[in-house]
């Protein structure tokens, strides 16, 4: 791909999340995909720990889905690190 045409992300708030501990020196965020068997299916969503907050994904989505729920806990985690005081004074 030419330089000079930029590539979209597909994961933007996982992108940001990394890229906020990265500003902010604290861990990269770690994700964990957890399931939930419903009736015949099973439903699938996401938990990120972030600046040692275990933050859950709001939702639970299909298998075919994982990556929204990666997004999901990463909006969610962003959202929690903007309302940390020590943090967001920054941002």
């Amino acid at each position: 791909m030419p330089s000079s045409q930029q590539q979209t992300s597909s994961t933007p708030w996982q992108d940001r999340l990394a890229e906020v501990c990265r500003e902010y020196q604290i861990q990269a965020p770690h994700f964990q995909i957890v399931s939930d068997r419903r009736g015949g299916r099973t439903a699938w969503s996401s938990i990120v720990t972030v600046y040692g907050k275990r933050i859950e994904a709001r939702y639970w989505y299909d298998g075919r889905n994982i990556t929204n729920a990666r997004e999901d806990a990463a909006e969610a985690a962003l959202t929690w690190l903007s309302n940390q005081a020590n943090l967001s004074s920054n941002w």
